[in-house]
């Protein structure tokens, strides 16, 4: 890879490899090689600009789950070493709850949930990101629910005025990655999907996934078969049955010796006005940053279907926006 340290044979060893050195090798100094100085780092729960912020998020989150470890499930990529390439990762991670932190007073608790993060690099550096962990996952393992983790953290932060905003278009920082991805059939397929589902033409499940569909969901929620893919998809457009929807990123792969496999970042960006996942109707403006994998499959001949889905957005984050904006939901 043009501009690569040569010890990655390839762009997802790249991503694996860093993640662990940075993380579980604790070499916590390499983020000065391998982020830019001015990167972007947007999760649902704020938007972190620079170099030496990441390292200070890294050690404290490190301080408060010291035996973290992120095991790497896939990298799902597009893009050339010489313009640029962007992964998007979905990570299994395992970490104990040791130490006082953004969770509150150590637990003890052992955790498991996953991440996807999106990542552009170029010439061995990181330079824009886009990360979410599944923070109703972690919260619900503690003995929290969503709703009150977010309501409690608003306090610690100092209440409403001065608390940590989440993300939201108005809040978000340009970086230097404007690509949308590349146009391989699979993602096409995957975004054509969602699309429809987000139309609320529901009839695409049973068209598109096949009978027995694995489901890891939002909540480190495993479902098998149509009823749980329609219910997490029902529950969340509900919630924002006239939010636009929009694509912000699509990816389809075709790799020797794994599935086809597509990766959408998506948004959501609108008003809570319908019944669904977030309760009573609030009408408060609310943001969802989404990001969805998808492995495709031909069980039987001449049927290729979508076998496994992978979806997560931050149900905390949103909760902050809905109570930040007097709403409860």
């Amino acid at each position: 890879m043009k501009g690569f340290d040569p010890k990655f044979r390839d762009f997802p060893d790249y991503i694996i490899g860093i993640t662990k050195e940075i993380w579980e090798d604790r070499g916590i100094a390499t983020l000065h090689d391998y982020y830019s100085e001015d990167i972007v780092v947007r999760s649902p729960a704020s938007v972190v600009v620079g170099n030496q912020n990441v390292i200070g998020a890294t050690m404290a989150t490190l301080a408060e789950f010291p035996d973290r470890q992120l095991l790497g499930e896939d990298v799902i990529w597009s893009g050339t070493p010489e313009d640029g390439m962007l992964s998007s990762h979905r990570i299994i991670s395992t970490a104990t709850h040791l130490a006082e932190g953004v969770y509150g007073k150590p637990t003890g608790t052992k955790l498991r949930y996953r991440i996807l993060a999106d990542c552009h690099a170029i010439d061995n550096q990181i330079n824009d990101e886009w990360l979410i962990r599944d923070q109703g996952a972690i919260v619900r393992q503690m003995g929290w629910d969503p709703k009150e983790y977010a309501s409690d953290l608003i306090a610690r932060e100092g209440g409403p005025d001065t608390c940590v905003k989440p993300l939201t278009p108005e809040t978000d920082k340009p970086g230097p990655y404007t690509g949308t991805g590349n146009d391989n059939e699979w993602g096409q397929r995957y975004a054509d999907i969602l699309t429809r589902i987000m139309s609320a033409d529901m009839r695409v499940i049973e068209a598109e996934y096949d009978r027995a569909v694995q489901s890891e969901y939002v909540g480190g929620v495993t479902g098998h078969g149509w009823d749980s893919v329609d219910r997490f998809w029902m529950g969340l457009r509900a919630s924002f049955p006239n939010a636009k929807f929009k694509i912000e990123h699509q990816i389809g792969r075709d790799d020797p010796n794994m599935a086809p496999r597509a990766a959408i970042r998506w948004s959501l960006w609108g008003k809570h006005d319908g019944w669904g996942v977030f309760g009573a109707p609030t009408g408060a403006q609310v943001y969802v940053l989404g990001i969805s994998h998808a492995e495709f499959g031909e069980l039987i001949t001449g049927h290729p279907h979508l076998r496994r889905e992978y979806t997560l957005f931050d149900e905390t984050s949103v909760w902050k926006q809905i109570l930040l904006q007097g709403g409860e939901g």
